[in-house]
């Protein structure tokens, strides 16, 4: 297959020859998910494509699979040719000197999917690039047909079932090889810099094999030590305490059962986040509080207060869809946060409050893109201390919310920051929020 270089190799050398950097910067990657300079996503799109090349792997089934879905539906396959088609013919989108993209067509796409099953990610010391499949679907999400098809159920479907067998590989111990110390190792030199004092901080065994973590996943999802994080106001059920380590993102009052999400100003819409038309009308016109995970923090979820499981629900979605208003958004889907705690997959735990003041309330995980494996550790029924540990994200984090009644009088304090895509982390278990008594 003669595949063209990207616009990064010829723009590279340019700039080379005149001195100047060969830098373009994206103002946001939420979560450093994704590089800062998106030339080293070209770059990393422009190995693995060599790499696929030049050493042809024949298909897992579940590529296969994805193939015989895209050749064999009419509408799949149509959306699949055009998405590729529909980016522009312009820097910075990935483009080789004759005006195609980069990842030219499907089996390219498919070739790199199939690649990427038996390779756990890698520190690089320039940035991450923790979202390899995102990487690959990065400007296509923001064309017409990439909208239409990261929509499509069957499409999401079988983005779950390649996801799973990805996961099967993350947990096993062959993905353990890049817990070492080498320069593209979690636990080398330039990791140790972006990491620092991991010892101190999360459970460990510095003096054993890859740190005495069983497998990539288990890294992924460990665990602090005693007391790093302690609980703000265990037992005052006034205070909210943080539910993941996390920035916040989002802070909306008076939210609605029914509302425009895919509009610019991604409103949240009850309805469509919790797929529940009662439970929707119980938290309407609300407050929703909402924040999201980076690639470097800690995974797991704990529970904002004191109180009881009431019910818990995972609801499948999508994976590699973005707001369409978005448009090109380089960093995608991280623009499109508010948007995809309608549509994308996610986990939720409604825990009544042992404070009255609060009543129900509900704390909702959602998967972006490959962090898409929320695991719930609770059952109904069960009390949960503030603190206490409701489940986790597999391979990374993403966005999370908090969604309160009407009748809460919640007060909150972020600690100095405002909401947005510059917010940083805030540390999980401290107090993000009081609740006045209804007489007060």
């Amino acid at each position: 297959m003669d595949l063209l270089k990207g616009p990064s190799a010829i723009v590279s050398t340019v700039l080379q020859r005149t001195g100047l950097p060969s830098i373009r910067l994206i103002p946001h990657r939420v979560g450093e998910w994704l590089p800062q300079d998106h030339s080293i996503v070209e770059r990393w799109l422009d190995g693995k494509i060599q790499h696929v090349t030049q050493n042809p792997e024949p298909f897992h089934p579940v590529i296969k699979e994805f193939q015989e879905l895209i050749e064999n539906n009419g509408e799949i396959y149509m959306l699949f040719r055009t998405m590729f088609e529909q980016v522009p013919n312009k820097p910075p989108y990935d483009k080789d000197p004759t005006g195609a993209p980069q990842v030219r067509d499907y089996k390219v796409m498919l070739a790199l999917f199939n690649h990427i099953l038996s390779c756990a990610p890698e520190f690089n010391e320039s940035a991450l690039v923790g979202f390899p499949i995102n990487a690959i679907l990065d400007w296509p999400m923001g064309t017409p047909s990439g909208f239409t098809a990261f929509l499509h159920p069957a499409v999401n479907a079988q983005f779950r079932k390649l996801l799973k067998v990805w996961t099967a590989f993350l947990v096993s111990s062959d993905s353990r090889y890049v817990l070492t110390n080498s320069p593209s190792g979690w636990f080398g030199e330039y990791a140790s810099q972006a990491m620092p004092n991991f010892a101190q901080t999360f459970m460990c065994d510095p003096s054993a094999k890859y740190h005495g973590f069983a497998s990539w996943d288990d890294f992924f999802t460990r665990q602090f030590l005693p007391g790093v994080r302690p609980v703000a106001f265990p037992d005052n059920d006034s205070i909210i305490v943080n539910a993941c380590e996390s920035a916040p993102f989002k802070l909306a009052h008076g939210v609605q059962e029914r509302d425009l999400f895919w509009i610019k100003a991604q409103p949240y819409s009850l309805v469509h986040m919790l797929e529940d038309t009662e439970m929707a009308k119980r938290f309407s016109n609300g407050t929703i509080y909402q924040a999201f995970l980076s690639a470097l923090s800690y995974h797991r979820w704990h529970s904002p207060i004191n109180g009881t499981v009431r019910k818990t629900r995972v609801i499948d979605g999508t994976y590699y869809s973005e707001a369409r208003v978005m448009r090109f958004d380089p960093s995608a889907p991280n623009d499109s946060q508010g948007y995809i705690t309608e549509v994308a997959t996610r986990a939720l735990i409604y825990i009544q409050a042992d404070n009255p003041a609060i009543g129900l309330m509900c704390f909702m995980a959602v998967g972006m893109a490959e962090v898409s494996t929320c695991d719930i550790r609770v059952r109904e029924g069960q009390r949960v201390a503030k603190g206490g540990e409701l489940g986790m994200f597999h391979f990374g984090g993403s966005t999370h919310c908090l969604i309160f009644g009407p009748h809460v009088k919640i007060n909150f304090d972020l600690q100095g920051q405002t909401p947005g895509l510059d917010a940083t982390n805030l540390p999980i278990n401290s107090a993000i929020a009081y609740v006045e008594s209804p007489n007060a």
